[in-house]
Protein backbone atom coordinates (compact mmCIF):
# COMPACT_ATOMS: atom_id res chain seq x y z
CA UNK A 1 0.00 0.00 0.00
CA UNK A 2 3.12 2.28 0.79
CA UNK A 3 3.94 2.09 -2.96
CA UNK A 4 0.26 2.50 -4.39
CA UNK A 5 0.13 5.74 -1.77
CA UNK A 6 3.46 7.17 -3.08
CA UNK A 7 2.08 6.91 -7.14
CA UNK A 8 -1.47 8.43 -5.99
CA UNK A 9 0.91 11.61 -4.29
CA UNK A 10 2.09 11.70 -7.68
CA UNK A 11 -1.08 11.68 -9.63
CA UNK A 12 -2.23 14.39 -6.91
CA UNK A 13 0.86 16.59 -8.15
CA UNK A 14 -0.12 16.24 -11.81
CA UNK A 15 -3.34 17.62 -11.23
CA UNK A 16 -5.34 14.40 -11.14
CA UNK A 17 -7.29 12.52 -8.43
CA UNK A 18 -5.00 10.99 -6.06
CA UNK A 19 -5.41 6.78 -6.70
CA UNK A 20 -2.37 4.60 -7.44
CA UNK A 21 -2.62 0.85 -8.06
CA UNK A 22 -0.10 -1.95 -7.85
CA UNK A 23 -0.22 -5.20 -9.20
CA UNK A 24 1.75 -7.69 -7.13
CA UNK A 25 2.86 -11.01 -9.23
CA UNK A 26 2.80 -14.61 -8.14
CA UNK A 27 6.32 -13.92 -6.27
CA UNK A 28 5.04 -10.88 -4.53
CA UNK A 29 6.93 -8.59 -7.23
CA UNK A 30 5.43 -5.32 -8.62
CA UNK A 31 4.65 -6.18 -12.40
CA UNK A 32 2.74 -2.78 -12.96
CA UNK A 33 1.72 0.60 -11.26
CA UNK A 34 -0.12 3.42 -12.43
CA UNK A 35 -2.07 6.42 -10.99
CA UNK A 36 -4.83 8.45 -12.45
CA UNK A 37 -4.39 10.10 -15.89
CA UNK A 38 -7.77 11.18 -16.48
CA UNK A 39 -7.41 14.37 -17.05
CA UNK A 40 -3.82 14.02 -18.42
CA UNK A 41 -5.16 11.44 -21.20
CA UNK A 42 -8.46 13.57 -21.23
CA UNK A 43 -10.33 9.82 -21.46
CA UNK A 44 -12.69 8.92 -18.76
CA UNK A 45 -11.56 5.71 -18.61
CA UNK A 46 -7.73 6.33 -17.39
CA UNK A 47 -8.49 4.89 -14.09
CA UNK A 48 -4.98 4.02 -12.45
CA UNK A 49 -6.74 0.57 -11.79
CA UNK A 50 -7.23 -0.33 -15.51
CA UNK A 51 -3.90 1.31 -16.85
CA UNK A 52 -2.10 -1.01 -14.06
CA UNK A 53 -3.70 -4.33 -15.01
CA UNK A 54 -3.50 -3.27 -18.78
CA UNK A 55 0.67 -2.82 -18.03
CA UNK A 56 0.45 -5.87 -16.04
CA UNK A 57 -1.08 -7.86 -18.90
CA UNK A 58 1.48 -6.89 -21.33
CA UNK A 59 4.27 -7.45 -19.11
CA UNK A 60 2.50 -10.88 -18.43
CA UNK A 61 2.00 -11.65 -22.37
CA UNK A 62 -1.50 -13.08 -21.44
CA UNK A 63 -4.92 -11.17 -20.62
CA UNK A 64 -5.67 -13.05 -17.19
CA UNK A 65 -3.76 -11.77 -13.36
CA UNK A 66 -5.17 -14.58 -12.25
CA UNK A 67 -2.34 -14.87 -10.08
CA UNK A 68 -2.10 -11.51 -9.09
CA UNK A 69 -2.94 -8.73 -6.60
CA UNK A 70 -4.16 -5.44 -7.12
CA UNK A 71 -3.23 -3.12 -4.10
CA UNK A 72 -5.34 0.62 -4.55
CA UNK A 73 -5.96 3.22 -2.35
CA UNK A 74 -9.68 3.46 -3.20
CA UNK A 75 -12.11 0.95 -3.64
CA UNK A 76 -12.79 0.72 -7.12
CA UNK A 77 -15.68 2.12 -9.16
CA UNK A 78 -18.28 -0.10 -10.45
CA UNK A 79 -16.11 0.19 -14.22
CA UNK A 80 -12.84 -0.86 -12.67
CA UNK A 81 -14.37 -3.83 -10.39
CA UNK A 82 -16.01 -4.86 -14.05
CA UNK A 83 -12.36 -4.77 -15.69
CA UNK A 84 -11.09 -6.86 -12.89
CA UNK A 85 -13.33 -9.44 -13.50
CA UNK A 86 -12.44 -9.52 -17.62
CA UNK A 87 -8.56 -9.44 -15.99
CA UNK A 88 -9.82 -12.90 -13.77
CA UNK A 89 -7.57 -10.97 -10.82
CA UNK A 90 -6.71 -13.25 -8.29
CA UNK A 91 -6.92 -10.15 -5.41
CA UNK A 92 -7.76 -6.74 -4.99
CA UNK A 93 -6.82 -4.76 -1.79
CA UNK A 94 -8.32 -1.44 -1.11
CA UNK A 95 -7.41 1.16 1.03
CA UNK A 96 -10.27 4.29 1.53
CA UNK A 97 -13.93 2.98 1.22
CA UNK A 98 -15.84 4.81 -1.51
CA UNK A 99 -19.57 5.06 -0.42
CA UNK A 100 -20.51 7.40 -3.22
CA UNK A 101 -18.76 5.61 -6.23
CA UNK A 102 -17.57 2.10 -4.97
CA UNK A 103 -18.37 -0.80 -6.73
CA UNK A 104 -16.99 -3.57 -4.49
CA UNK A 105 -18.52 -3.02 -0.70
CA UNK A 106 -20.50 -0.06 -1.94
CA UNK A 107 -22.91 0.43 -4.94
CA UNK A 108 -23.54 -1.87 -7.24
CA UNK A 109 -21.10 -4.51 -5.38
CA UNK A 110 -19.93 -5.90 -8.63
CA UNK A 111 -18.82 -9.49 -7.55
CA UNK A 112 -21.99 -10.14 -5.75
CA UNK A 113 -24.31 -10.06 -8.92
CA UNK A 114 -25.29 -13.21 -10.09
CA UNK A 115 -24.27 -12.50 -13.06
CA UNK A 116 -20.48 -12.01 -12.03
CA UNK A 117 -18.50 -14.58 -14.02
CA UNK A 118 -14.98 -14.04 -11.62
CA UNK A 119 -15.00 -12.90 -8.06
CA UNK A 120 -11.61 -11.73 -6.91
CA UNK A 121 -11.02 -12.29 -3.07
CA UNK A 122 -11.21 -8.67 -2.00
CA UNK A 123 -9.65 -6.79 1.20
CA UNK A 124 -10.86 -3.38 2.00
CA UNK A 125 -9.85 -0.83 4.32
CA UNK A 126 -6.37 -1.26 4.22
CA UNK A 127 -4.47 1.98 5.28
CA UNK A 128 -8.01 3.60 5.34
CA UNK A 129 -7.09 6.36 6.91
CA UNK A 130 -4.52 7.19 5.22
CA UNK A 131 -5.51 7.44 2.20
CA UNK A 132 -8.97 8.85 2.93
CA UNK A 133 -7.04 12.28 4.39
CA UNK A 134 -5.17 11.70 1.00
CA UNK A 135 -8.13 12.21 -1.16
CA UNK A 136 -9.97 14.80 1.52
CA UNK A 137 -6.79 16.98 1.49
CA UNK A 138 -6.71 17.01 -2.70
CA UNK A 139 -10.23 17.93 -3.36
CA UNK A 140 -10.05 20.47 -0.30
CA UNK A 141 -6.99 22.07 -1.76
CA UNK A 142 -9.09 21.88 -4.86
CA UNK A 143 -12.09 23.80 -3.90
CA UNK A 144 -10.29 26.53 -2.06
CA UNK A 145 -8.12 27.16 -5.48
CA UNK A 146 -11.55 27.62 -7.08
CA UNK A 147 -12.95 29.48 -4.62
CA UNK A 148 -9.91 32.03 -4.74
Amino acid sequence: MVRALDVARLAASQGEVPVGAVVIGPEGTVIAQAGNEVEQRKDPSAHAEILAMRAAAAVLGGRSLSHCTLVVTLEPCPMCAAAMVHFRLGKVIYGAYDPKGGGVDHGPRIFEQPACLHRPEVVGGLCEQENALLLKEFFRSLRTSRAL
